[in-house]
């Protein structure tokens, strides 16, 4: 069932993934880098608050009702939500060292990778 629930909601945070992005190629007739951000920050707005809610008690969701929607919605739509997520998680577990490390090395070895692999495709390609 969880599995399903992953499914079911990865589809639907891809679909508002794209909408996002067809809004923009409308309206600015480009999407970049406007559909990214806006989709990093809502994303990062809504995991946060549902987070909050969770941890305060006053939202209460099932394991698998949690799924759909961190996993499956916020992870089709953005997974920057949860790698800032994660960063909150670290920093207010008073783990700040490991917080900043996770933001400046997963930022930095990203461009690498994106870089790198770009680089191969142009030079292999």
């Amino acid at each position: 069932m969880i599995w399903l629930a992953v499914a079911a909601g990865g589809a639907l945070g891809s679909l508002a993934r794209h909408e996002v992005n067809v809004f923009f190629g409308h309206v600015l007739e480009r999407s970049v880098p406007y559909a990214t951000a806006t989709v990093n920050l809502l994303g990062s707005m809504a995991i946060g608050l549902l987070a909050g809610l969770l941890a305060t008690g006053r939202l209460h969701m099932s394991t698998e009702m949690r799924t759909f929607v961190f996993v499956g919605i916020l992870g089709g739509f953005t997974t920057f939500s949860s790698y800032m997520l994660d960063t909150l998680t670290l920093g207010h577990a008073g783990e700040h060292a490991l917080a900043f490390w996770n933001v400046a090395l997963q930022t930095a070895l990203g461009l690498v990778a994106v870089w790198g692999a770009y680089r191969a495709a142009i030079v292999l390609g």
